[in-house]
C-alpha cells in the first residue's frame, strides 16, 4: 500500500488564489494524501472557501483555525499536530503544484532511503504568465547556506521524523518570514540531508506585491538567523560577512528587482 502524504498549508486572506492551490492538490496523480489547512484568522472569504472544499472532500481535507493571527510558522506547527502521513509536504495558498509533483517526490524518497528531504525546482509566474524555471542545486549541503537557501520551502517533502526531531518551526520575532531558513540550519546541524529534483514541479506566484512584502526589517532578521546559523554549523569566522547579503539586496528598490526578474523568460 502506498504511503500517505500529509500536506500542510497555512492560509490567510488568500480568497483569490486558494481555489487554484487546492485544485492543484486534487489533481495530483498520487492519490494517498491528506491536506491540512490552518486558517490564521483571515478577514476575507478564505475560511468559507476552504470550508466548502473541506465539506466536499471530508476524507481528504482537514480545516483548522488559530485562535488569533499568529503567522505562518505557528500555523504550520498547528498543522503538524494533525499529520497522519509518513511523509509531510508543504504547499502555499497562492501557488500551484504540478500534477505529478507528489508522485515524483514520493518515488524519490522510496528509492533513496538515505535522503530525508526532497525539494523541486520552481516555475515563477504572475499575471503575465510563466517565467524560466529556477531549479537549484541537486545535492545541496550545509555550505549552500552561506549564500543561499538549499531548498525552496513550499516545494519540500520530508520524512515525518524530520519535523519530529526538529520540533517543527521556531516561533520567534526574527523567524517571521524566515522560518524556513532557521529550519535549514537546524536540519543540517541535526545531521539530515536532502536533494532537489531537477525539474519545475511547483509554480510559485511572484508578482510585485510579493517583492514589496520583503521589508528591510525581515532582511535584518534573516541576517541575524544567518549569523546564528553560521555559529551553529561552526563555519569559520571569515564567512560571517556573507550574512550581510540580504541587507545589500534589500537596498535595491523592489520594483527594480521585479522588473529584472520579469525579463527572465
Amino acid at each position: 500500500m502506498s504511503k500517505k502524504v500529509s500536506i500542510i498549508m497555512g492560509i490567510y486572506n488568500c480568497e483569490a488564489t486558494i481555489p487554484q492551490a487546492i485544485e492543484s492538490i486534487l489533481s495530483q496523480t498520487y492519490i494517498n494524501w491528506q491536506l491540512i489547512m490552518c486558517d490564521d484568522c483571515s478577514t476575507d472569504n478564505t475560511h468559507q472557501i476552504a470550508k466548502e472544499y473541506r465539506d466536499k472532500y471530508p476524507e481528504k481535507i482537514l480545516l483548522i483555525q488559530n485562535d488569533k493571527n499568529l503567522g505562518l510558522a505557528s500555523s504550520l506547527n498547528h498543522c503538524l499536530k494533525y499529520v497522519e502521513g509518513e511523509y509531510v509536504a508543504r504547499m502555499d495558498a497562492d501557488d500551484i503544484s504540478m500534477p505529478n509533483r507528489l508522485e515524483k517526490q514520493v518515488n524519490f524518497l522510496e528509492n533513496h532511503l538515505d535522503c530525508d528531504l526532497i525539494g523541486t525546482g520552481l516555475i515563477p509566474f504572475d499575471d503575465k504568465g510563466d517565467r524560466s524555471p529556477r531549479i537549484g542545486i541537486e545535492n545541496p549541503s550545509k555550505f549552500t547556506l552561506l549564500t543561499n537557501s538549499p531548498f525552496s520551502h513550499a516545494t519540500i517533502m520530508v520524512r515525518r521524523k524530520v519535523y519530529d526531531a526538529l520540533g517543527g518551526y521556531t516561533i520567534l520575532k526574527r523567524t517571521i518570514r524566515a522560518e524556513d531558513l532557521d529550519l535549514w540550519f537546524r536540519f543540517y546541524e541535526a545531521g539530515f540531508s536532502g536533494n532537489v529534483l531537477q525539474e519545475g514541479l511547483y509554480k510559485v506566484r511572484e508578482d510585485l506585491n510579493c517583492f514589496k512584502r520583503r521589508k528591510m526589517i525581515y532582511r535584518i532578521h534573516e541576517m541575524q538567523i544567518r549569523l546564528l546559523g553560521y555559529k551553529l554549523l561552526k563555519f569559520p569566522l571569515r564567512y560571517y560577512p556573507m550574512a550581510l547579503r540580504p541587507i545589500i539586496i534589500g537596498l535595491i528598490p523592489s520594483h527594480f528587482i521585479y522588473a529584472y526578474k520579469s525579463t527572465i523568460k
